[in-house]
């Protein structure tokens, strides 16, 4: 028997001991970090492992990995499983192909493409539009930037900046764009941080003064990041306004939607991005709301004229065979490249554009289900508003920065929280689809039982009472 055979076979074992554990244990049992190297044997050593001793310790790491694809993980923008997905994911892997040339991913190229062009056409992109599979939302917004600072300088790519160039962007945008800036040569304090309405949303009257500034000041606005989904409230900034702006200045309009640009496949909710079709570029994780496994991130263009001219270079020893539109790396800002196009295929392949589209409406019906509750009860204080995934509030007045920690550090539940203005809270992202009402509710109902049960919790409630009196 080869021996992938058998590794194979330990593979399967392996996935039904993590799938028993999420069952039985949902949260992992925390390591603490400091105890982390003499927990688990994770040293590299000079000989051979045995099999049965591999596969004892490679079952320890498993049950210690914190678990995301639980009922009770609520705390990144990423969660449940997929299983075509998972189904697609585990093909790449053994089939492994580099994105890069047709001559080395054949059809793969072609399963890349038609996400692509699909994508394209459902937000309203032109026959010029084209794409690319990024390793991120964040290489996404670089990728974007990068095609914007070329844009505007055209001798960019051969001399270097000669340009004082501004980016605008919110203030509740993704931490992302300042690396961005720094990475591309603009530099951070050329970022403009746009002031933004209640609900955490730009505001476009504060960016077109602020274009004009910079304008009357010498100073060159090149690109203004809008986010679909920003990362604490899930809020959209107003594509159509900001566009009218962009379009009149002539600035580069990319919309980050890694959280929740996955809307566009909702006829619900797709209106949350009115006028995604007048920006030069968008970005959407599958692996976000459409629960592909990570990463499987889409970065879409307008006019496919700019992926060229800022990431294509020549390379005979590589780009052989075959026509430039299948050889994907002379868009991409890779080289080499894994296949995360054919994890994202097999699910659309396997429920069509309609089985999206109940993913994303029903992530939208847990959230109405969760601030129900919120607002049902005099216990919690709701800070979120409807049309978002992300639902915030707190608990009896207790710090929620204390609360969540508490939670993940006694394997009750994992969430996280936030911050936005003055204001701190829980956040509860119902980004797993995988969950129904009954999960939601119980939710809530585990965090009280361990307030009511947990006497540290209990006497900081008591002296929150306390200083409010």
């Amino acid at each position: 028997m080869p021996k992938i055979n058998s590794d194979l076979v330990l593979f399967n074992e392996l996935v039904e001991v993590l799938l028993n554990e999420e069952h039985k244990h949902p949260v992992a049992d925390r390591i603490e970090a400091d105890k982390l190297y003499d927990t688990l044997d994770l040293s590299l050593n000079p000989t051979p492992i045995v099999d049965n001793k591999l596969k004892n310790l490679l079952k320890e790491v498993v049950i210690s990995t914190p678990k995301t694809a639980t009922k009770l993980f609520f705390n990144q923008l990423f969660g449940g499983r997929q299983s075509k997905a998972i189904l697609g994911d585990l093909l790449a892997v053994m089939l492994n192909n580099s994105m890069y040339t047709y001559k080395v991913a054949g059809p793969q190229i072609g399963i890349e493409q038609e996400i692509i062009r699909k994508s394209c056409e459902m937000i309203g992109y032109g026959p010029q539009s084209n794409g690319t599979f990024p390793t991120g939302g964040s290489m996404s917004n670089y990728m974007a930037l990068v095609m914007a600072r070329d844009t505007k300088d055209s001798h960019c790519r051969e001399k270097g900046m000669s340009k004082p160039m501004i980016v605008y962007t919110s203030r509740e945008s993704h931490y992302s764009n300042s690396k961005n800036a720094s990475f591309a040569g603009i530099g951070k304090s050329n970022i403009r941080y746009i002031r933004t309405d209640s609900k955490g949303q730009m505001l476009p009257n504060h960016l077109e003064a602020q274009i004009i500034k910079d304008l009357d000041e010498g100073f060159v606005p090149t690109y203004v990041n809008a986010t679909a989904g920003t990362t604490v409230l899930g809020s959209f900034d107003p594509i159509d306004k900001i566009a009218d702006i962009t379009e009149k200045y002539n600035l580069w309009l990319h919309v980050d939607g890694a959280y929740c640009g996955s809307v566009i496949f909702s006829d619900k909710f797709k209106y949350l991005v009115d006028g995604i079709e007048r920006s030069n570029s968008f970005s959407y994780n599958a692996h976000k709301m459409l629960g592909t496994p990570l990463t499987c991130s889409v970065l879409l263009v307008n006019d496919k004229k700019h992926l060229h001219n800022s990431f294509s270079n020549d390379a005979d020893y590589l780009y052989q065979t075959d026509s430039d539109d299948f050889n994907l790396g002379k868009t991409s800002f890779q080289c080499g490249r894994r296949n995360d196009a054919l994890k994202f295929w097999t699910l659309w392949k396997s429920i069509g554009t309609n089985g999206l589209k109940q993913i994303v409406d029903e992530q939208f019906e847990l959230a109405d289900i969760a601030r129900a509750y919120i607002k049902s009860n005099p216990d919690y204080t709701l800070y979120s508003f409807n049309n978002s995934i992300s639902v915030c509030f707190n608990y009896q007045g207790i710090d929620p920065m204390t609360l969540c920690t508490a939670l993940y550090e006694h394997q009750i539940t994992v969430v996280g929280f936030g911050s936005f203005n003055d204001d701190t809270f829980v956040r509860l992202v119902t980004i797993n689809t995988n969950n129904k009402e009954y999960d939601i509710l119980n939710f809530f109902k585990v965090l009280e039982a361990y307030v009511s049960k947990n006497s540290k919790i209990k006497k900081l409630k008591k002296e929150v009472l306390e200083q409010a009196e």
